[in-house]
């Protein structure tokens, strides 16, 4: 039997940033870029179209910002979890975040590491799948 992968919206404006995450789900093998996005209006309207299973997205970004963008991804994709990714060190904005609808909150000096299990967790797949 085969499992389906996990769809994934990537939102930031960085596209080396957005080229790393996308090597490491990809190699994975779990996960499925279904879109990305360079700005939080964006990835709303990329979530309407895709209902991705997550959007990973940045805070800092032009047109809407992270925080503006999660309650129009909410409305627009109730089902799609959200995971926040941002150079602020928690503390500052990761109650915000989950605070307007956010799942989880994920400083970028440890994205690349916890990125995987944290994907997983918000859409409860099993971490040992494979």
């Amino acid at each position: 039997m085969t499992a389906s992968r996990i769809r994934v919206l990537l939102a930031d404006d960085t596209a080396e940033y957005r080229q790393l995450l996308r090597v490491i789900l990809e190699q994975d093998g779990r996960f499925e870029i279904v879109a990305e996005a360079v700005d939080g209006a964006e990835a709303v309207r990329s979530c309407t179209a895709e209902r991705p299973d997550v959007v990973v997205l940045d805070l800092a970004m032009p047109v809407l910002d992270g925080l503006q963008a999660i309650p129009l991804i909410r409305a627009a994709s109730p089902e799609t979890a959200i995971v926040v990714l941002s150079g602020f060190a928690r503390g500052r904005l990761d109650d915000q975040a989950l605070a307007t609808g956010a799942s989880r909150y994920v400083e970028k000096g440890e994205a690349f590491s916890l990125i995987v299990p944290t994907l997983l967790e918000v859409t409860a797949e099993p971490v040992g799948w494979l």
